[in-house]
């Protein structure tokens, strides 16, 4: 989906490297719309259904998960991400490796993003 405001990053949304699968940041845009919404647990649950997204395109799903970065723009949704990762998470025995930093996002309005690296076998 081309970004409007033309800023649009030189990107892959996924690479392949044998059974590993790096994703790129994956942002809180709906891939159809491209609608970001303002309320933090909902960007937070789409990042990671994007995450998910692309995962699933490369022939896995969110169990293929085994490691998150991810990137908050204020450190006091550090309770609410927890519980939103929590929950999408739930059903993963083990949860992913997680990093969890504080950064200023490159686009406006985003919240929270998340990259990831998934084992397809």
């Amino acid at each position: 989906m081309p970004f409007p405001d033309g800023t649009e990053p030189p990107l892959s949304q996924g690479v392949r490297t044998g059974p590993h699968l790096f994703t790129s940041g994956q942002g809180p845009l709906d891939s159809v719309t491209g609608d970001m919404p303002a309320d933090f647990a909902a960007q937070a649950l789409r990042v990671l259904t994007n995450v998910e997204a692309v995962v699933a395109a490369a022939g896995g799903d969110r169990h293929s998960v085994v490691r998150c970065t991810c990137y908050l723009a204020d450190r006091a949704h550090f309770a609410d991400f927890n519980h939103v990762y929590r929950d999408f998470f739930a059903d993963c025995s083990p949860l992913p490796a997680r990093t969890t930093v504080v950064v200023r996002p490159a686009r406006e309005g985003v919240l929270v993003e998340v990259d990831a690296v998934a084992v397809l076998w």
